[in-house]
C-alpha cells in the first residue's frame, strides 16, 4: 500500500486520475425530507455519475425482490429516463438493508433452491424496469451455519447470479446485467462475511463501506471516513481507517481495480461534556439532529455548511480530514481538501473509482453551501479526471463554438481560460469541460489548481 505525503497547503487541488467509475448511490427516503432538501431522480444530473444505484429494494418471504416505498415502480423509471440525456449512464437496483435488524439474504442464500428463486426473480425485475444491474447490500456479520457458513453461501449466490447474467445475455441477445456488493470496512467483518478471492473474482466492482468509522456511540471524538490512523487510535481503532480498510481486501486478494472507494457526504456529530474540543475529546451521544435529515447523529453536507460559518473548523493533519465544533456540538466531515487527499491516495494504489453515499446528502440543488449544485461530487469527479455535462457540439451547418471547439487537438489535461480567470478547461478524450473555481478563488495554470489571488 502506498501512504501518501499531507496534501499541499491549497485549498483546492486538482488530480487526474485514472480511475473509471465514479458510482453514486441515492434512497428512496429521501423523498420525504422538507423543503429544498427533498431529493427524487428528478434531481440528479444525468452526467455526474457514471454508475447510479437507486437504494434499496428488499426480498420478500417468497425469495423475490420487492419494492420498498410505494412510488417505488414510478422513481426506477424517472431514474432510467436519465439514460435518454446520458446513454452512457449505468443504473443498478440495490437489494439487502435489514428487517429489525436481520437481513433478507440469511433467508435467501440458505438454500439452492432459494438462491434459485431470487436469481429468476431478480433477473425479471431488472429487466422490466431497465436497470443495467444489480447491487448486493451485503454488510453484515456472517454466522456459522451447517454445513456451510453465510460467507461460503454468498459465495455461491453470486457465483450463481454471474452464470445466470451470462445465459441472459446469451437468450436475450441483451447486454449482460452488472452486478456489484456493498461490503464492510471494518476488518473483523471482512473477515466473518466474504470470501474475498472468491468473490472478487466475480463482481464487476465493489463498494467498500470506507465511512462510519466512528460516531457518537463512542465515548470520544472520532472521524466518519479519516484516510489513515490517528495518534488517538488504540487496540481495534488503528484500523478505522480507509488505509487499512483497502488494503486489508487487498491483502486478501481483491484487485485493485475492483475496488472503490466510499465517500460520504455526510458528517458524523458528536456531544462534547468538556472543554476540550480536537480530535479524541471527551463525548456522549449525539449533537441535535439536523433540520431535514433528522436523524441524531449525523448531518448531511447541506446541514454542515449551515454550520461551519459560526463553528471553529479544525483539520486533521495526520488524517488529512477536516472537523468542526461550536459549543457542545462536533461534527467530522469532508470537504474539497479532504477528497483531494482521498483521490490522491485512490490514483497511487490503482483502484478502480469511488462510489458515493449518497447524492441525496450533496448540496444537489445548491440551496446551502453557495458553490452551486453538488459541490462535493462535483469536485471529486473532476479531481478523478471526469467534467460535468459536455457543451453541446454545434452542427457541421453552423458556425462552431470556440469553447466547445477549445480541447480539438490538444491533449488531455487542465488549461487556463483567458477569457475568464475564475473558470478553466478541462480537455479529455477531445471533449471540452468548463469548470468555475470556487467563489474568491482564481484558477492558477503553475498548480493546475484554484487558489487564492
Amino acid at each position: 500500500m502506498v501512504r501518501l505525503l499531507p496534501a499541499l497547503g491549497v485549498l483546492l487541488v486538482l488530480h487526474i486520475a485514472s480511475s473509471s467509475k465514479l458510482v453514486c448511490h441515492m434512497t428512496n427516503w429521501a423523498q420525504y425530507r422538507p423543503g429544498a432538501a427533498k431529493f427524487t431522480p428528478d434531481n440528479i444530473d444525468p452526467f455526474l455519475c457514471t454508475h447510479v444505484i437507486y437504494a434499496l429494494a428488499t426480498i420478500n418471504s417468497f425469495n423475490q425482490i420487492s419494492p420498498v416505498e410505494w412510488n417505488d415502480v414510478e422513481q426506477y423509471g424517472r431514474l432510467n429516463v436519465l439514460k435518454k440525456a446520458n446513454p452512457a449512464l449505468k443504473t443498478l437496483l440495490s437489494v439487502g438493508g435489514t428487517s429489525n435488524g436481520i437481513s433478507p439474504f440469511i433467508a435467501t442464500v440458505s438454500t439452492p433452491e432459494s438462491r434459485a428463486a431470487f436469481i429468476k426473480s431478480a433477473i425479471s425485475f431488472l429487466r422490466t424496469h431497465k436497470f443495467d444491474g444489480l447491487n448486493l447490500a451485503w454488510e453484515y456479520p456472517a454466522h456459522n451455519g451447517s454445513p456451510l457458513t453465510d460467507k461460503q453461501k454468498f459465495t455461491l449466490l453470486v457465483k450463481e447470479l454471474v452464470k445466470a447474467f451470462e445465459d441472459d445475455a446469451k437468450d436475450t441477445k441483451k447486454t449482460q446485467l452488472l452486478l456489484s456488493a456493498n461490503v464492510a470496512g471494518f476488518l473483523p467483518t471482512i473477515d466473518a462475511a466474504y470470501e474475498v478471492n472468491e468473490i472478487s473474482a466475480k463482481l464487476d466492482f465493489i463498494n467498500v463501506m470506507t465511512y462510519d468509522f466512528h460516531g457518537h456511540w463512542e465515548a470520544v471524538t472520532g472521524h466518519n471516513s479519516p484516510l489513515y490512523r490517528s495518534s488517538v487510535d488504540s487496540g481495534s481503532h488503528v484500523h478505522h481507517n480507509i488505509n487499512s480498510s483497502i488494503g486489508h481486501w487487498m491483502a486478501l486478494g481483491a484487485p485493485a481495480e475492483k475496488l472503490l472507494l466510499g465517500v460520504p457526504t455526510y458528517g458524523r456529530t458528536y456531544r462534547l461534556t468538556s472543554g476540550a474540543n480536537g480530535l479524541g475529546a471527551p463525548a456522549k451521544g449525539p449533537a441535535d439532529a439536523g433540520p431535514y435529515t433528522r436523524t441524531a447523529g449525523f448531518w448531511a453536507y447541506y446541514e454542515i455548511c449551515g454550520f461551519t460559518p459560526s463553528a471553529t473548523v479544525g483539520w486533521i493533519s495526520e488524517q488529512e480530514v477536516p472537523y468542526a465544533t461550536f459549543g457542545s456540538a462536533w461534527v467530522g466531515y469532508d470537504d474539497l481538501r479532504s477528497l483531494s487527499s482521498k483521490v490522491q491516495w485512490m490514483t497511487a494504489n490503482h483502484l478502480g473509482g469511488a462510489h458515493v453515499w449518497t447524492l441525496d446528502m450533496d448540496d444537489f440543488g445548491g440551496s446551502f453551501c453557495s458553490a452551486g449544485s453538488y459541490p462535493l461530487i462535483n469536485h471529486l469527479r473532476m479531481s478523478m479526471g471526469f467534467g460535468p455535462k459536455p457543451t453541446t457540439t454545434p452542427s457541421p451547418t453552423t458556425t462552431r463554438d470556440p469553447v466547445a471547439d477549445f480541447c480539438r487537438g490538444r491533449p488531455d489535461g487542465l488549461y487556463a481560460n483567458v477569457a475568464d480567470e475564475a473558470t478553466y478547461f478541462q480537455c479529455f478524450q477531445g471533449n471540452t469541460y468548463l469548470h468555475r473555481c470556487q467563489p474568491g478563488l482564481i484558477y492558477w495554470d503553475s498548480c493546475k489548481c484554484c487558489n487564492w489571488p
